[in-house]
């Protein structure tokens, strides 16, 4: 199986933490930056050697763009996958104030079942704070809208500014009450290049403290877990069933083609192709029907393979399987690994059941320095 990923780089604003590629919507060249991307699926639909069984459309803002030209897109993007188009899930991203009876209806015709909501808060003066553009109020309405949908995932961010344990209870139980069948919870990033990174920077907001985020995701998985919801992987959770497939196949390392400027890709093997973050040079490159590759292509070294198994892996509740670790890697890497795992073990930050290593609850929290340790 393989994944399709097409990126839609516009926005009606950005959010104050967002470091994913985008511009603005206002004079968006949609018509030009379709035929970029049809032409570009054209020129590498056979890097995707297996069917194609998950397809997400991310951004930026998918649900801004106009009705005919995404019902376009993927009408192209069946022609050209001929009997590769296989989807069991077919995602995409929504702004809960785009959501209407029209985009419903656009989304059912072009086959879409699963939809990704940003949410981020039920209050609104959180909201405002990271400079979403929605409401509490249309989020809703947008839930009204959606319910026609049996696959419907919602996005969280804890540790806002402002933001405090009573007002995080208050968002967890706005969020069980609406019973979506996945939930995306995060953890407010401060990356560098936003305006986030800068307000901190001017001394404009402060930081939530390391111990009151922390607090807030004990609560974030305790409250879901009681809820019904499974935590299959460190930031996301769901109904049984409804685990996301896209996503996992990232963390599987399954083949999959990225398309639109800022898009990755990687063969199943040991190469990443990377596009350019812009949508000008995108749309000149295939409008020119150059033979010179768009992208950016990085071999991956055995230690890089290593440490992406162990990261990716780690993330996911199933975590890592030393028969297949012990199959895929060299003894050199196993004995590295199995090394740190029992310090780990012994600290209780990871648990060993049978040939499976995964994080307690106590190593989910400092996840990134076991992954740092266990790491060539």
């Amino acid at each position: 199986m393989a994944g399709l990923y097409i990126h839609i780089p516009f926005c009606a604003r950005k959010c104050i933490y967002c470091d994913f590629y985008s511009v603005g919507v206002k004079n968006a060249p949609w018509q030009d930056y379709l035929d970029a991307l049809i032409a570009e699926m054209r020129c590498r639909k056979d890097e995707l050697t297996e069917c194609v069984n998950t397809i997400y459309i991310g951004g930026g803002t998918p649900s801004l763009m106009p009705a005919q030209m995404l019902i376009s897109l993927v009408d192209k993007i069946k022609e050209t996958m001929r009997e590769k188009w296989q989807p069991r899930e077919f995602t995409i991203e929504v702004n809960p104030d785009d959501v209407t009876d029209s985009l419903v209806a656009t989304l059912h015709r072009i086959g879409v079942n699963r939809v990704s909501m940003g949410v981020q808060s039920f209050i609104d003066s959180e909201l405002k704070a990271i400079g979403r553009r929605h409401s509490v109020e249309q989020v809703e309405v947008a839930c009204r809208l959606l319910r026609s949908f049996s696959n419907i995932s919602m996005d969280l961010i804890f540790g806002l500014p402002g933001q405090t344990i009573d007002s995080w209870q208050y968002n967890l139980e706005r969020m069980i009450s609406l019973r979506p069948q996945h939930i995306s919870a995060y953890s407010l990033m401060y990356e560098e290049g936003t305006t986030l990174h800068l307000m901190r920077q001017q001394g404009r907001l402060e930081e939530a403290d390391d111990e009151v985020s922390q607090e807030m995701f004990g609560m974030l998985v305790e409250s879901l877990t009681r809820a019904g919801y499974c935590q299959y992987e460190i930031s996301n959770f769901s109904l049984p069933g409804y685990e996301s497939r896209h996503n996992s196949s990232y963390w599987a390392g399954v083949q999959y083609l990225g398309l639109g400027p800022s898009a990755h890709s990687f063969d199943g093997r040991d190469t990443r192709r990377a596009n350019p973050s812009s949508i000008r040079d995108y749309i000149g490159h295939f409008r020119n029907q150059s033979e010179v590759p768009f992208y950016e292509e990085e071999h991956l070294s055995d230690d890089d393979l290593y440490n992406e198994y162990i990261m990716t892996r780690l993330r996911t509740m199933r975590g890592i399987d030393i028969s297949e670790l012990t199959e895929r890697f060299s003894e050199k890497r196993l004995a590295h690994f199995m090394s740190q795992c029992c310090r780990h073990q012994n600290q209780g930050n990871l648990i060993r059941e049978g040939n499976s290593v995964h994080l307690s609850e106590e190593g989910v929290l400092i996840s990134d320095a076991i992954f740092v340790d266990l790491m060539m």
